[in-house]
C-alpha cells in the first residue's frame, strides 16, 4: 500500500487455488507481509479452503491453522509415524483421509487482531472483531467481538435486529463509487443512516 511497506492487499498476492481473498482485505507485517500464504496459512494441504471476505483487516502475526495439521486421535498414539519414512511409510494410509473440519471462512469487514490464531473449519461472521492474541476454536457470530484462549464471545456490536439490517445492507457489495460517496456513514454513521444511504 502506498507509504506503508508493511501493509499489503492480499488478493493480488494469493496464488493458491485453496485461498480466496476479497477486495481490499489487507495484512500487516513488518518482516515480510508478501509471504502471507506460506508464513500465515499453516499445514494447508487441501482440499479445504481458506476464504477471506472483502474489507478485512488482519493484524501482524495472524495465522490460520488448516486441516492438514490434524493427527489421528482414535488410537493410543497421535504420532504420525508414516511421515518419518522407512518401513513406517508403508502405513501411510493411517494418516490420510482424516476427517476434515471444512473450509475456514472469514466474512466481510472482519478485524482480526495482532497474533491471533484461527483454527481449522472456523467461520467468522461479517463485521466481527477478534481481539489480539485470541485462539479462535469455534464460530464467531456476525458482528460479534471475541477474545481469549479459547476465544469467547465478549459482546455483540449490535443487537439482532440491527445485525439483520446490516446484513441486508451489505455495504461491502456496493460499487466503489457508492462506498466512496457514503464513506463517512459507513465508518461513523448509524444503522439508520446507512440504511437510508442504501435506499438512495
Amino acid at each position: 500500500m502506498p507509504g506503508q511497506s508493511r501493509v499489503v492487499l492480499l488478493k493480488p498476492l494469493v496464488t493458491s487455488p485453496l485461498i480466496e481473498a476479497g477486495e481490499f482485505s489487507y495484512y500487516d507485517d513488518p518482516d515480510d507481509p508478501t509471504a502471507f500464504e506460506t508464513r500465515n496459512v499453516l499445514y494447508h494441504y487441501g482440499p479445504e479452503k481458506l476464504v477471506i471476505g472483502k474489507f478485512c483487516a488482519l493484524g501482524e502475526g495472524v495465522r490460520f491453522v488448516m486441516n492438514g495439521a490434524n493427527h489421528r486421535m482414535d488410537g493410543p498414539s497421535t504420532f504420525p509415524f508414516p511421515i518419518m519414512g522407512g518401513s513406517w511409510s508403508e502405513h501411510f494410509d493411517l494418516i490420510t483421509g482424516l476427517p476434515g473440519r471444512g473450509d475456514t471462512v472469514v466474512g466481510n469487514d472482519v478485524w482480526i487482531g495482532y497474533q491471533s490464531l484461527v483454527m481449522p473449519g472456523v467461520r467468522i461472521g461479517h463485521g466481527a472483531v477478534v481481539a489480539s492474541g485470541s485462539v479462535v476454536v469455534g464460530d464467531v457470530p456476525d458482528y460479534g467481538i471475541v477474545g481469549g484462549n479459547p476465544a469467547k464471545l465478549i459482546r455483540r456490536r449490535y443487537g439482532d435486529e440491527d445485525v439483520d439490517r446490516l446484513l441486508a445492507i451489505a455495504w461491502w457489495d456496493w460499487p466503489l463509487e457508492r462506498i466512496t460517496e457514503h464513506l463517512p456513514t459507513i465508518m461513523a454513521g448509524t444503522v439508520d443512516e446507512l440504511e437510508r444511504a442504501a435506499t438512495r
